[in-house]
């Protein structure tokens, strides 16, 4: 049985070319990247231990096996805490406290989001839908069409209208525990969104995340750096905040965001 481990463990393998790491390129190969037999020899363990890790037939490495492929990997500080991130979840060490996607805001997490006015900033969880927001992050969600829904949900907007997000957040969704309410966003964002989803979904990769370039209705262009602070496990949720990065982005917002008595301030 496939793991999300497994998964990144073979993207990894894959993406990695043998000169990366030293080995000789001239023989013939039948696909880019290393061989199991390669990375097995890299990370000092069995081809037949590997092999069970990919398949999701040992759900629980060692942490030094784990950091002993993350090495053979060249991984960097990110994709090393997402590795152990994914043994930690296929292992089942937190999987009963991050199997459900966090609905309720606990008190502490909604007073340190007022703190946050009027700043823009907004608590998700891993499936992408909003819970709570400043009334800054609201009024630039509804013009931009995000909160037209009952249940919004970012994961299932960003499709339609922020595909620089996208990959962001199908990333994060892959990384969830699978539930029910997961399933079923699955489920439909396959069927509405199809290849693009499933590619997205595949590619096991962590995104870039550069400077967001938003085009907003009746403001235009605008650009944002993003700073996501990830809340306990338990909750599953995560607190993102949103900064003007320019100047331009600062006035045009602030021209919205004065009409509601909030100011906003530019990155510097």
């Amino acid at each position: 049985m496939a793991t999300a481990l497994g998964d990144f463990l073979r993207a990894r393998r894959d993406a990695i070319g043998p000169e990366t790491v030293g080995l000789p390129v001239g023989e013939r190969r039948r696909a880019p990247g290393l061989r199991r037999s390669e990375l097995a020899a890299l990370a000092g363990i069995s081809v037949e231990y590997l092999v069970r890790i990919e398949q999701g037939r040992d759900r629980n490495p060692s942490p030094p096996v784990v950091n002993a492929l993350a090495d053979a990997l060249r991984l960097d500080a990110a994709e090393r805490d997402h590795l152990r991130h994914l043994t930690k979840m296929t292992g089942g060490t937190c999987v009963g406290a991050r199997a459900q996607a966090g609905r309720v805001v606990r008190p502490g997490v909604q007073r340190l989001l007022d703190a946050f006015e009027p700043g823009i900033a907004v608590v998700s969880n891993r499936l992408g839908d909003l819970l709570a927001y400043t009334r800054a992050f609201e009024a630039i969600a509804r013009l931009a069409g995000l909160l037209d829904t009952s249940r919004p949900n970012l994961t299932r907007f960003v499709f339609t209208e922020w595909d620089q997000v996208a990959d962001e957040q199908v990333f994060t969704l892959s990384c969830s525990p699978a539930d029910d309410d997961a399933a079923a966003l699955r489920a439909e964002l396959s069927a509405d969104a199809g290849d693009e989803f499933t590619r997205r979904l595949n590619q096991h990769q962590l995104p870039a995340r550069g400077t967001l370039r938003l085009d907003l209705p009746t403001i235009g262009p605008t650009r944002w750096e993003r700073e996501t602070l990830e809340l306990p496990p338990a909750d599953a949720q995560q607190l993102t905040i949103f900064l003007a990065a320019d100047r331009a982005t600062e006035e045009a917002v602030g021209r919205i965001l004065h009409a509601g008595g909030t100011t906003l301030r530019a990155v510097n």
